[in-house]
């Protein structure tokens, strides 16, 4: 347990941002789920749009420094390259 004020307070920021966090990583796999989820059902429409939604939600994290930059271009490089390599 903290022994100081500025720790305990440190404690209770810590604890707001975790929760903040994994609320934000949540809605980012769910996104890149919903894609996945298309592609698997071979509607390619339907794929390129929650595409083109995931994206930003990705960027997002990035720009909060939630996800690792490189993660989230690994995640946006699969996705679309499975996008692409449905048939027509």
């Amino acid at each position: 347990m903290a022994n100081t004020k500025s720790a305990e307070k440190a404690a209770r920021q810590a604890e707001k941002h975790r929760a903040q966090n994994v609320a934000l990583r949540s809605r980012m796999r769910t996104a890149i789920r919903k894609v996945t989820d298309a592609i698997a059902r071979g509607n390619r429409e339907e794929a390129r749009k929650y595409y083109t939604a995931a994206v930003p939600v990705i960027d997002s994290l990035v720009n909060k420094q939630i996800v690792h930059r490189n993660k989230a271009a690994r995640h946006k490089s699969r996705l679309a390259a499975r996008i692409r390599g449905m048939s027509t």
